[in-house]
């Protein structure tokens, strides 16, 4: 019901068609209520069991809007109100998610751009403040940034506990549990090369902002530190690709063979400096490191028996 933001239903209808979700939508500005009522008689026609009625948005609730929400809540009957709300305005997100909460009634909080610990407070503010709880957070823009809200995890990841349980999670969603399973095997027995860390790459990048992921594990500060992981993280990917595809795959396998002249001639095939290489070597060394303590069930977290290792 937004015709305030330009091609808004043509977005929702790009991003209906990435997940498989039709999508109803009219070009004609009618009345909230109405279009309401007629999308809800064609998802009954098409057979759908749940509709998700996606309003216009603001930076603060009006008379106008307020009425204009009331209305259509009052013609479709919805079972869940869910208030989005955006981390990065702080203060102006609990006041938003508690104006919309006396207009409609809401029975729960999505909060967006939940990407750093710094934002954290938004979260804990609105469902302070509206007593609401917070059902969804995302943490990045693509799809798989979307994840429903844990607090115990979510407190975890805010004090450096980080969330083993939901990377877990999202890895076996997003890679498949059996191939998680195989590359801890294969960590636990020393035989993660450079391989496996260009597949794993390359696997990760499908789950999210890698400083989100990081935030997940334990000690993910100083792991940050020690991998000297850059704020743009797909610069990383790509320079981190560039370099290990420039290896042969000798020295992938074997990446203990890689010497001063090997460095050299890689940096130079892929348009790089040797210290790149060298950085992309000390990464892959703290990852591994890093990855046997989890996988062994030493380290906190335990991941190796949530694998089912």
């Amino acid at each position: 019901t937004d015709f305030q933001r330009a091609a808004a239903s043509e977005q929702l209808r790009v991003l209906g068609d990435q997940i498989g979700v039709p999508v109803y939508a009219e070009e004609r500005e009618a009345p909230a209520p109405e279009i309401g009522k007629r999308a809800l008689a064609e998802a009954e026609r098409s057979g759908a069991t749940a509709v998700v009625v996606d309003t216009r948005g603001a930076v603060a609730l009006d008379d106008d809007f307020a009425d204009e929400l009331a209305d259509l809540a009052d013609e479709i009957d919805p079972t869940e109100v869910l208030i989005v709300v955006d981390a990065m305005t702080g203060q102006e997100a609990v006041t938003l998610a508690q104006d919309f909460d006396d207009a409609v009634e809401g029975t729960g909080i999505v909060v967006t751009k939940v990407d750093s610990d710094t934002r954290g407070g938004a979260v804990l503010s609105v469902r302070e403040v509206t007593g609401l709880p917070v059902k969804f957070i995302t943490t990045g823009e693509r799809l798989e940034a979307l994840e429903v809200f844990h607090p115990d995890r979510f407190a975890s990841r805010i004090l450096g506990m980080g969330d083993v349980v939901s990377l877990v999670e999202k890895a076996k969603e997003t890679i498949g549990e059996r191939d998680v399973q195989d590359v801890a095997r294969r960590i636990q027995r020393g035989e993660f090369d450079l391989e496996d860390f260009l597949v794993q790459m390359q696997q990760v990048q499908e789950m999210g902002p890698l400083s989100g992921l990081l935030d997940m594990l334990p000690g993910a500060g100083q792991m940050k530190q020690q991998m000297q992981i850059p704020e743009i993280d797909e610069r990383f990917w790509k320079h981190s690709e560039a370099i290990i595809l420039s290896m042969t795959p000798a020295e992938r396998r074997r990446p203990e063979i890689i010497d001063g002249s090997r460095r050299r001639r890689i940096a130079s095939g892929c348009g790089m400096q040797p210290a790149d290489v060298n950085r992309l070597l000390n990464q892959y060394r703290e990852a591994k490191k890093l990855m046997q303590v989890m996988t062994s069930g030493k380290g906190p977290g335990g991941l190796g028996k949530l694998l089912g290792i």
